[in-house]
């Protein structure tokens, strides 16, 4: 009779512990499993300690993530002179010579042949707009929630990128066009730096429908080259199932399963008896034990029966409209509190809900209609709890729009300027920073490529981007990005 071990059969012991670790979502697990035990028994270089670099700001990310690309100029940068200008071609306003700009030339190159044209005949503001919050700042009439929140935070509205189709989303989040291939997100570079600050859950979590696979897909919250356990998951606000896959079925008791764990660690101990320095093993052990802790954790997390019908309300969940998004919100503040490092939020889903061509005042005011009273509920939820103050909180969509006319009553892609807003966290409270031109074209004031959001964001994390860098793999200098400092404390 062969005797009892890891590599009984001649199979490797990496292919014995990858055929032990399918199930329960394997990548779920693997965001739970020790670092350097994974280091281990994947042969990766091994990763950073889990320490910041430096004093941190902040603990945790809440990223609000619009998909489809929000009009600035009917959200947080609105343009007045478009109602000036309706109707006229754009060779006909002071603003003629935008298309020889050298910035717009050099991005135009980075475009789809044929897709996205610039529109050059200009269109009238879709909402109205007014002076918001106590700083008294311009934004849209679709968003007096949030626009009432704008005190609490640093509006940047001179935010740029060089992809003019949807592949942006990606783009948005690597910090590269989707032409590079799929990367590492902003949210695994966290994960990587610095681990996990809970036992029960994943690091990295997912609420919300991911773009569809034109747009990235799963890769906007991939890790890339950094390994599957970098990844982010993804939760639904369910409570009878958060994690598909991850619960035993219905046919199986909690203490019939409970007994199955108790079964493998007997048998994984028996191994470990046999190979007691093994630290793939050890990992592997607490793995099991941490998926069932996780089974009990997932659920408890983003259930609601706790929360007062005052914070429901903050929310919008007496509302129809926002209820869905106000879950979603709610849930990212329970996550957070529990130890999740970084929760990514999406709206819009695979179809890319925020993409106006065309009914951009119906489009636009029926989506924010869904999300402005739950946002602004989670800033103030977040405030009152005193979790703002080491919570970084992000809006971002993956352009704006452009400031001519689509199919008469829309607006195209806009990547040569638009809006982005962070709150928290050592962000300065109450700054507008950057700017674009008279009509909303393109960034003219303190521009800022996508990946000096994430170098801000990990900066406050204390993390110096430039210290994360993996053997073999080449980065320049816009990969890492800069930290917006005006902006921070």
């Amino acid at each position: 009779m062969p005797k009892l071990g890891l590599c009984s059969d001649n199979r490797s012991r990496r292919m014995f512990l990858s055929d032990t670790s399918m199930g329960l979502t394997g990548l779920a697990l693997g965001s739970l499993l020790p670092r350097k035990a994974l280091a281990a028994e994947t042969d990766l270089w091994s990763p950073p300690d889990g320490k910041p670099h430096f004093a941190p700001k902040a603990k945790r990310v809440i990223w609000l993530f619009m998909l489809g690309g929000v009009s600035h100029v009917e959200s947080f940068d609105p343009k007045p002179a478009l109602n000036k200008y309706a109707g006229k071609h754009l060779s006909e306003t002071p603003h003629r010579e935008v298309l020889s700009s050298p910035f717009v030339k050099e991005n135009l190159k980075a475009f789809v042949p044929g897709q996205h044209q610039t529109k050059l005949t200009l269109y009238p503001m879709q909402s109205g707009f007014r002076e918001r919050g106590k700083n008294g700042v311009c934004v849209s009439d679709w968003f007096p929630n949030i626009g009432s929140q704008m005190h609490e935070l640093s509006l940047i509205r001179s935010t740029w990128t060089t992809d003019n189709d949807h592949g942006a989303i990606l783009q948005f989040h690597t910090g590269h066009h989707i032409f590079d291939g799929y990367l590492p997100t902003l949210g695994s570079w966290t994960h990587y730096g610095l681990g996990s600050m809970n036992e029960n859950l994943p690091s990295y979590v997912v609420l919300g429908q991911p773009p569809g696979d034109c747009c990235g897909g799963m890769g906007t919250h991939g890790s890339g080259y950094l390994g599957p356990e970098h990844a982010g998951v993804l939760l639904q606000v369910d409570p009878a199932n958060p994690l598909p896959f991850s619960s035993p079925g219905p046919g199986v008791y909690k203490e019939e399963q409970q007994k199955e764990f108790e079964f493998l660690n007997r048998l994984n101990k028996l191994s470990g008896v046999e190979y007691p320095s093994d630290p793939a093993l050890k990992a592997r052990i607490k793995s099991y034990e941490l998926a069932f802790r996780m089974q009990m954790a997932a659920p408890e997390a983003i259930q609601f029966k706790e929360e007062s019908e005052e914070t429901k309300r903050l929310y919008g969940m007496d509302n129809e409209l926002s209820k869905p998004f106000g879950e979603v919100c709610l849930a990212a503040r329970r996550l957070s509190e529990r130890g999740v490092r970084f929760v990514q939020i999406y709206h819009g889903g695979s179809g890319n809900a925020w993409d106006s061509h065309k009914d951009l005042k119906k489009n636009h005011g029926d989506l924010a209609a869904k999300v402005d009273k739950p946002i602004a509920g989670l800033l103030q939820d977040l405030k009152q709890r005193g979790l703002l103050d080491e919570t970084v909180v992000v809006w971002a969509t993956e352009f704006g729009r452009s400031p001519g006319a689509e199919q008469s009553n829309g607006r195209d892609h806009h990547p040569f300027g638009f809006s982005v807003w962070m709150a928290g966290g050592g962000i300065k409270a109450g700054v507008v920073h950057g700017a674009t031109d008279e009509i909303g074209f393109h960034a003219v004031e303190n521009r800022h490529y996508v990946t000096d959001i994430h170098a801000t964001v990990l900066h406050q994390l204390g993390i110096d981007p430039k210290r994360l860098d993996v053997p073999g793999r080449k980065r320049i200098e816009v990969d890492y990005g800069k930290p917006i400092t005006e902006i921070l404390v």
